[in-house]
């Protein structure tokens, strides 16, 4: 009998194009970068798990792929806790520097969301998805 493998996520890394500017993007939004300054990686507490940015170039290298392609392959989620919640969430992340990809949209599963993209081009939904809500530490925990 093997080992399963843990159903876990810990740490999903961006990979960046310059890092001081994409630190200041999400310090922007008022997130804590965790421990001392590094030039060359950052990282951010996210409920249980962690976010990363790392160079562009140094995650081309260690992956051994020249090429890392576009970003926006995937997409990472905020999810708020109440409709009114997105419009003024959305304006936050375009004034912290990020490009709306979606007007804000209510779906036919109930749910309200919009696309931006942070400094780098990776896309996130900021929504509301009453099938999914955050409990009151804010994490994620499916019905």
């Amino acid at each position: 009998m093997t080992t399963p493998v843990p159903q876990s996520l810990h740490l999903v890394t961006l990979a960046v194009a310059d890092i001081a500017r994409a630190r200041a993007f999400y310090d922007a939004l008022g997130w804590t970068a965790h421990g001392d300054s590094n030039p060359h990686v950052v990282f951010y507490q996210t409920g249980g798990m962690v976010l990363g940015l790392y160079g562009r170039d140094a995650l081309a290298a260690d992956l051994e792929r020249p090429n890392l392609g576009e970003p926006g392959a995937i997409t990472l989620a905020l999810n708020l806790r109440t409709k009114e919640e997105v419009a003024p969430m959305v304006e936050r992340w375009l004034a912290a520097g990020a490009t709306r990809l979606t007007p804000i949209k209510e779906t036919p599963w109930g749910a309200v969301m919009a696309y931006v993209a942070d400094p780098d081009g990776h896309p996130w939904e900021i929504g509301y998805v009453p099938q999914f809500l955050p409990d009151d530490a804010g994490n994620l925990i499916l019905p």
